[in-house]
């Protein structure tokens, strides 16, 4: 079955069932996107690990923005 075949078996489904089918693809495309950001978080992690690097509070002191006000454009 190529894609234009598929496209096709899907616009021929009952409304109902088209939305199930597009819903459980959304859930497997945010559960995939769960375990990519694990995975890379675990990576950073090892490397974090391997090249020994250590950091504290003091290397992110000055990243936020300190300002109460912030300018509010149109």
């Amino acid at each position: 079955m190529n894609l234009q075949e598929i496209i096709n078996s899907i616009e021929s489904l009952p409304t109902e069932e088209r939305d199930y089918l597009f819903e459980v693809i959304r859930k497997k495309n945010e559960e995939s996107r769960r375990d990519h950001f694990w995975e890379g978080l675990q990576k950073f992690r090892k490397v974090i690990q391997n090249e020994g690097i250590i950091f504290t509070d003091d290397d992110f002191a000055d990243l936020r923005e300190r300002s109460v006000v912030r300018e509010i454009y149109p």
